[in-house]
């Protein structure tokens, strides 16, 4: 089993059948070239000098194509912890959901549920900005991530315009970047605001295409997959058929190869053959679109 890590290596030699079919379905990170300078340079930002101008970073790309794995995994860098000498808790990023429509006190709510503070719903909306805006100080917070961004899209042009401003004037008041990540809708809702959209850097996550770093994806999956047998993942025939089916998406790639994996242990044939791939029940987002709309 030289194609696992020795991790994966040890724990198939320990496990029972259903154990590894239990991890097969775990999401596993692969740190690849795009998501660990996406990540760099977001820790960048944790370092920069206080200013009323904060560099921010405006993270889009397909639904499904690994935005909200790179924001978590940043995040788990900077779990809250707690400071035995001051007696406090120290939270250095935050990340959030924008709310479905841009609503202010949902997105308060959000700020101060993440953070386990209570509000009451009747406090008025200019208190619990200082409020949140107090807690985030005491928490020492470095970085506010508002993932869906592109939700703000789904109000009128003055909602949308009231939404940004809050956004715009927490990162002035408390002098921390701020990161976003949406689709590539995320571009429109930015760009309506001319002062926002030169504070924000954008950073695209591309899909992926039939090239060296894809089979370095596929490789590194596979010496993470549980299974006894190497299943040649690079192989060129193979490689084209998951990038076709996953339509360039590492969501899906993620998918189709959890199923492949489960099935392979299963059946006992202990690698991912193209006959496990062709026989998955699997939709990809090309004929889920054709289901929609035939």
């Amino acid at each position: 089993m030289k194609h696992l890590t020795k991790n994966t290596r040890d724990f198939v030699e320990r496990s029972t059948e259903h154990e590894r079919i239990t991890s097969c379905r775990f999401p596993k990170w692969i740190g690849y070239s795009q998501a660990t300078k996406i990540i760099n340079r977001m820790d960048e930002l944790l370092i920069y000098p206080k200013s009323t101008r904060m560099t921010n970073i405006l993270l889009v790309g397909e639904s499904n194509n690994g935005k909200t794995a790179i924001l978590n995994k940043f995040n788990q860098k900077y779990e809250a912890s707690y400071d035995e000498k001051t007696g406090n808790v120290i939270n250095p990023v935050i990340m959030v959901q924008a709310p479905p429509e841009p609503d202010e006190r949902r997105f308060y709510n959000a700020i101060l549920e993440n953070i386990f503070a209570p509000y009451k719903t009747s406090e008025k909306l200019d208190l619990r900005y200082l409020r949140v805006k107090k807690m985030l100080t005491e928490l020492q917070t470095k970085a506010l991530i508002i993932d869906e961004i592109h939700h703000v899209l789904a109000g009128t042009p003055t909602k949308q315009r009231k939404f940004l401003n809050v956004i715009k004037h927490l990162s002035n008041d408390l002098q921390i970047p701020i990161i976003c990540a949406g689709t590539m809708l995320a571009f429109n809702v930015i760009q309506s605001d001319h002062q926002l959209a030169n504070r924000f850097e954008p950073r695209v996550v591309p899909k992926w295409s039939n090239d060296m770093e894809f089979k370095r994806l596929l490789a590194s999956f596979e010496a993470l997959i549980p299974l006894k047998k190497e299943s040649m993942l690079t192989e060129n025939s193979i490689t084209m058929k998951l990038l076709v089916m996953s339509d360039g998406l590492i969501g899906e790639v993620a998918r189709i190869l959890e199923l492949c994996s489960i099935e392979a242990i299963k059946s006992g044939e202990e690698k991912i053959t193209k006959e496990i791939i062709l026989n998955i029940d699997y939709i990809s987002p090309q004929d889920r679109k054709k289901r929609y709309f035939a």
